[in-house]
């Protein structure tokens, strides 16, 4: 969004309120893409971490034990391994839909954009 867009101030008086509507319509999609954004970064370190987590359960050969709260509980090896295998494909899953959101609130946001540029052309607004 343009800084002129975001600007309370005089600007913002001068445009007509449909127009103020899209850009308040046009923020608030800014930040819903942010929190898609942030959820998707999220998912993604947790699979990087699940990930490390499988690779390191296959060169294991002892016991294995795993972290429930502040004590160690000793696990079956394959258990944990099909329980990683599951979370890992969840979040796959998880961090494709998110990719598809911010795909699809990109478009709206590129959409929404240009229909506020031809509204304040059309007018008369000056823009910066």
């Amino acid at each position: 969004m343009p800084s002129h867009m975001k600007k309370a101030g005089g600007f913002m008086q001068k445009i007509p309120p449909n127009i103020q509507h899209e850009i308040q319509q046009y923020q608030q999609m800014e930040q819903q893409y942010q929190m898609v954004a942030t959820q998707k970064k999220k998912l993604s370190l947790e699979l990087s971490e699940t990930t490390l987590a499988l690779e390191e359960l296959q060169k294991e050969t002892d016991t294995v034990y795993k972290s429930i709260g502040s004590i160690l509980i000793k696990v079956n090896k394959e258990d944990t391994k099909k329980e990683l295998e599951e979370k890992k494909e969840n979040l796959d899953v998880r961090i494709k839909t998110m990719e598809r959101q911010e795909e699809r609130l990109l478009e709206k946001l590129k959409t929404a954009r240009a229909k506020i540029e031809e509204m304040l052309g059309s007018a008369g607004v000056q823009a910066g």
